[in-house]
């Protein structure tokens, strides 16, 4: 059950902002990805520090990936197409200057052809173009391979193509399986808040990651996923803008228990999207650890019941709802005795309440005995 995690982006804490910081920076953390952001053009004095996180990442086998423009138009007209494939190819020629595992691209609004089968079939043709220009990139001149040691032996980065979170934007989880599935070096791209928020908050329970993850798997027949994760504002099927995992309707303890309890088959790698980038993808990581302590925890807990039911000749089921009606009753009792605590608190406190009623009734008697004196001896003044 490999899991990496890791942020979209140089981390908040990196004090530098090159993505070879930024790298050391995760490593340091325990983590083992990142996505890079090439989400708007690619200025060419970066390929310097690209190549120079490639080298780190083919040494010390972290694993790179890249995220190609949001504004694209894959379904737009010639013009729109072209603009959109001009930026792209920045984006494949920076993935196999970093030797990219993964790049996530858009494909942007429907447009004037709709949903439906026209759309996925000029997708799917885009999209195997792109493959083919990847194959190209990566194995255009042999002389490069001292510069770029990563593809001597290494495979093309594979086209991730992501599920969208608005309504009016190509890239439903059907739509994305449909077409990652007619087209070879191409793997969806599960983005968890676009598709709980396309699906109205649907993602809830474990069981509907079972769910999620088997529908994906017996689609196009893969054990291996790349996911997005972070906390999500949205309406009426459209996501609004992320947000940290703990200010959502978005739960990640639900993903976190199916992985360590169904998710054996997983080859997954998890990219942070939220806000806080790399504080989330570290809260990420210890909510998989916290399951999985609870997992060792049960089967400890099972374990010792087989070995007292073949002591005892008990079934193992039987010892297991006694020692649910003895922790029931461990409860109650620690309840009753709160509440004791508490009535014990409200009695002892009343009598402390009218004693010092009583004692402020005194203080007035004998404030008054008092004034009475003072006033005597005020007449005697008087007197002389």
């Amino acid at each position: 059950m490999p899991v990496k995690l890791g942020p979209a982006g140089i981390p908040l804490s990196c004090k530098g902002r090159t993505i070879v910081e930024g790298m050391d920076d995760i490593i340091s953390l325990g983590l083992e990805t990142m996505e890079v952001q090439t989400v708007r053009m690619i200025a060419p004095q970066h390929f310097e520090q690209y190549w120079q996180a490639g080298v780190l990442a083919n040494k010390t086998n972290f694993e790179m990936n890249i995220h190609g423009p949001y504004y694209s138009e894959l379904l737009g007209d010639k013009v729109e197409r072209g603009r959109s494939l001009t930026k792209i190819e920045s984006t494949l020629q920076a993935a196999k200057t970093i030797n990219a595992r993964h790049i996530t691209l858009h494909a942007g609004h429907y447009g004037e052809m709709g949903r439906g089968r026209e759309a996925n079939e000029q997708l799917a043709n885009v999209f195997s173009g792109i493959v083919d220009r990847v194959a190209e990139i990566w194995n255009d001149d042999e002389d490069i391979y001292p510069v770029f040691p990563w593809l001597k032996d290494g495979t093309p980065s594979k086209i991730g193509i992501e599920t969208s979170g608005r309504q009016e934007l190509w890239g439903s989880l059907e739509e994305v399986l449909e077409v990652v599935n007619h087209v070879e070096g191409t793997i969806p791209v599960l983005n968890i808040a676009h598709i709980h928020s396309r699906g109205h908050g649907r993602m809830r329970t474990s069981e509907d990651y079972g769910e999620l993850f088997d529908q994906v798997r017996e689609t196009i027949g893969t054990k291996e996923f790349y996911c997005h994760f972070s906390g999500v504002e949205h309406r009426t099927g459209n996501a609004m803008h992320y947000t940290q995992i703990k200010k959502s309707d978005l739960n990640f303890e639900p993903l976190a228990e199916f992985i360590v309890e169904d998710g054996g088959w997983l080859d997954i790698t998890l990219i942070s999207d939220s806000p806080l980038l790399e504080h989330d993808a570290m809260y990420m990581l210890q909510n998989i650890e916290k399951s999985r302590h609870k997992q060792l925890e049960r089967i400890a807990r099972e374990d010792r019941r087989r070995a007292l039911a073949a002591q005892t000749g008990r079934p193992a089921e039987e010892i297991a709802a006694k020692e649910k009606q003895q922790a029931q009753m461990r409860s109650e009792t620690s309840d009753e005795k709160v509440e004791t605590v508490v009535e014990k608190e409200k009695t002892e406190s009343k009598p402390e309440k009218k004693e010092s009623k009583a004692s402020k009734k005194d203080a007035k008697k004998e404030d008054k005995e008092n004034d009475d004196v003072f006033d005597f001896e005020e007449d005697d003044d008087d007197l002389f």
